[in-house]
């Protein structure tokens, strides 16, 4: 595997230039990619990180119960923040939606998010969102193990345990170079397990393929070409089953991580009072209930969920989020090292 060169790493938004391609080519990144700015109190614009149709199913919905337009850029992670810098010296976005909380502990470091007690906060995740009201981690994917189920008729393997010769070369994982929830999986693991690098690198050792983004990786156990995916992650994986393909994901008994999706206002919002109402919207029972319905986490706990685990029915590894852009900087970097 190729090093990264440290000059990728310089800048403000590290995060965004190392996860450019943050799931660019799964459902992340689906929608028109309009900037114009808002022009009246009756439009905000929105940048989001997908996923595709919920970003747009909340959209139609905010606008038909408020009467507020929302002009919507959907991209990448990685190239939203790339957009904000860009546009520094003529703000566009009012509201910014990411699929990382690093990336969004950036923003908020450099004065580039306002606090907001939005309606309906307190039901929100505490460990997702910012105590200081700067974020909410309105939902998130949990990463586990997909699995062919034509080739492996049932799995209970470890982490470590792909490590072992009956796995040589049947696993796969999506590149974190490419894979913002890639890099959450790294750094939790890593963190949280004293041997994590080992068993990274034990299972490079076992002939890993490194497959691009989340929807690469997926598509090589959905077609056959390996049988698992490890840091998969598991709304694409429940949304693939029930679409009828031979795939299903469990998560190992020692925990695994998950990777927050955050929403938060810009501290140059052109429609602070109609980007409160975005924000209020996001977090209240009816949005919730559609990002449970896309198969994804709501922040919300209480949400009823269908043909899932809740939270409180996945192991979990121990994350620390503070402080977490540069540490998955330093990750990355020690990933892209490694052969």
């Amino acid at each position: 595997m190729k090093k990264l060169k440290l000059a990728l790493v310089a800048g403000i938004f590290t995060t965004a230039i190392l996860l450019g391609a943050c799931g660019a080519n799964d459902d992340e990144s689906t929608g028109a990619e309009k900037s114009n700015p808002s022009t009246d109190n009756n439009t905000i614009t929105v940048y989001s990180a997908g996923p595709g149709g919920l970003a747009e199913n909340i959209q139609e919905a905010f606008e038909e119960e408020t009467g507020i337009k929302v002009e919507m850029f959907q991209s990448t992670t990685g190239k939203i923040l790339s957009r904000l810098e860009a546009e520094a010296n003529n703000p566009v976005a009012d509201v910014v939606v990411l699929a990382s909380v690093p990336s969004m502990e950036g923003l908020k470091s450099e004065g580039k998010l306002q606090a907001y007690e939005a309606e309906n906060g307190d039901s929100i995740n505490p460990d997702w969102s910012d105590p200081e009201h700067y974020y909410y981690g309105y939902s998130a994917a949990a990463l586990g193990v997909a699995y062919n189920t034509n080739q492996v008729d049932s799995i209970d393997a470890d982490w470590s345990d792909f490590s072992k010769p009956e796995w040589q070369g049947r696993v796969t994982m999506p590149d974190p170079t490419s894979s913002g929830s890639a890099v959450d999986f790294l750094y939790g693991l890593t963190n949280a397990n004293d041997d994590g690098w080992d068993t990274i690198q034990s299972w490079m050792d076992n002939d890993l393929l490194i497959a691009g983004a989340n929807k690469e990786s997926l598509n090589a156990v959905i077609t056959g070409d390996k049988d698992v995916v490890v840091s998969a992650v598991d709304y694409m994986t429940y949304k693939a089953k029930n679409d009828g393909e031979p795939v299903d994901i469990y998560y190992p008994k020692s925990g695994t991580v998950i990777s927050p999706r955050a929403a938060g206002i810009l501290t140059d919002a052109q429609n602070v009072e109609g980007a409160k109402a975005f924000m209020d919207f996001l977090l209240s029972d009816k949005a919730q209930e559609m990002v449970a319905n896309a198969y994804i986490l709501p922040g919300n706990n209480a949400i009823k969920l269908n043909d899932r685990p809740a939270l409180n029915e996945i192991p979990t590894l121990p994350v620390d989020w503070e402080n977490a852009e540069e540490k998955q900087v330093e990750t990355l970097n020690k990933f892209s090292s490694m052969n």
